[in-house]
């Protein structure tokens, strides 16, 4: 949907597309060691328009989130004796940009939304009702065929906190994190797949000890890509690898790998997949300061990641344990079109089973389960997470831990 308006003194045409994306959603959270359970219902708007001539456009998003039933901690509303359901209320501006888009170009500057590849290390964190964005420079180009070369200087990530993210001692879950961050994404179209180089500097300003602890210097390389095997069987498959450690802000000396394995199978409506990831921790930590050893460990970070889309649903893993994270896990998913009145409807169970990098520790086991059907410009979503610890706790946070999610959403 869009609108056209003529300029009187050039007569140029001026294309108008409103923004409207909402999402009505309850997130129930069971967790062992809280007597409370949580209870959220909240109401999420993104309402905005772009206005775009020839090859330049601005574009303005407001997004706002209400809490219809606030019986759960937000992270930053103190309630404490619930568990966490990040999605505390929130009125703000989530995309601000001016932008040029050329053959081969595109220049994106001021606050904006940035995936890059799965979203493993930078996202927009979709999944909670207040978007992540960057305000940020952003170089797009392609200069002959099949490659591409990304670049983008960030000087504040806009966090899911909201306007009370970092107030009433809530430090380390900020508004805003601001730094000299620098995310450098260079792909090659091959016929086998999209082979990428990566290279991403964060470099945290915050006088936050544990904010700080971000900041890291991590590059590495990622291959996805496809085969037909026949007419109805398609084979899919990801390897990646990357290597982190500090920079100059952080007050730990570290240095950890990444890897991640994973293929699947499409055979007609059904999905099949499996994989491994591995977040590697670091056996000899430095303290900067001292020279001494860092007894409590640490571990390969991804702060800026959609860090729901991995390592379960239940969101056990958003920091990775000091002795790291292996994490072994398969899915199934079908697939309908045209049911009643539904364009599409998927269904897909997941299984994880966690384990540490060292220290031989299995800290548990997790089953997510999700229903999508699509209609029109509605999409509704029903899922659930079971996290069930092995053993004593090995991390904060590590408990038995149940979640259910209804939502309903509406965009064009």
């Amino acid at each position: 949907m869009s609108s056209v308006v003529l300029l009187p003194a050039a007569a140029q045409a001026v294309k108008i597309k409103p923004i409207v994306d909402t999402r009505l959603r309850y997130e129930g959270v069971e967790q062992q060691g809280i007597a409370r359970d949580a209870d959220a219902l909240t109401l999420r708007a993104r309402v905005g328009a772009e206005a775009t001539e020839g090859p330049f456009s601005i574009l303005i998003e407001g997004e706002g989130t209400l809490a219809i039933d606030e019986s759960y901690f937000s992270g930053v509303n103190r309630k404490t004796t619930y568990p966490v359901v990040a999605d505390p209320e929130t009125v703000e501006i989530n995309r601000i940009q001016l932008q040029y888009k050329g053959k081969g170009l595109t220049i994106t500057g001021g606050r904006q939304r940035i995936n890059l590849d799965d979203q493993r290390f930078v996202g927009g964190v979709a999944w909670r009702q207040n978007e992540q964005t960057f305000d940020a420079a952003r170089v797009e180009w392609s200069p002959i065929k099949d490659v591409k070369l990304d670049v983008v200087y960030s000087w504040s990530v806009r966090t899911i906190w909201g306007v009370d993210g970092g107030t009433r001692g809530f430090t380390n879950r900020p508004q805003a994190m601001s730094g000299d961050d620098i995310f450098v994404n260079g792909s090659y179209k091959t016929p086998y797949g999209l082979l990428t180089g990566f290279f991403y500097r964060i470099d945290e300003d915050e006088n936050v000890v544990a904010l700080r602890r971000n900041s890291s210097n991590t590059y590495g390389l990622r291959f996805a890509g496809s085969r037909p095997l026949s007419k109805a069987v398609k084979w899919n498959y990801i390897v990646s690898y990357a290597h982190q450690q500090d920079n100059g802000t952080n007050p730990l000396d570290y240095s950890a790998d990444y890897f991640l394995a994973e293929g699947g199978l499409d055979i007609g409506a059904w999905k099949l997949g499996a994989g491994v990831e591995q977040l590697g921790a670091d056996r000899s930590v430095l303290t900067k300061a001292t020279g001494a050893r860092f007894p409590a460990g640490f571990a390969f970070m991804t702060p800026f990641a959609t860090l729901h889309k991995f390592n379960g649903w239940a969101d056990k893993f958003l920091t990775t344990p000091a002795q790291g994270l292996t994490d072994y896990y398969g899915s199934i998913g079908y697939g309908l079109k045209k049911v009643g009145p539904f364009d599409t409807i998927t269904a897909t169970a997941m299984y994880h089973r966690f384990n540490s990098d060292i220290a031989g520790i299995h800290y548990g086991d997790e089953l997510n389960l999700q229903l999508v059907a699509k209609m029109k410009k509605y999409t509704f979503l029903a899922k659930y997470a079971d996290y069930q610890r092995k053993g004593i706790a090995s991390y904060a946070g590590d408990a038995d831990t149940k979640k259910l999610w209804l939502s309903v959403e509406w965009a064009f």
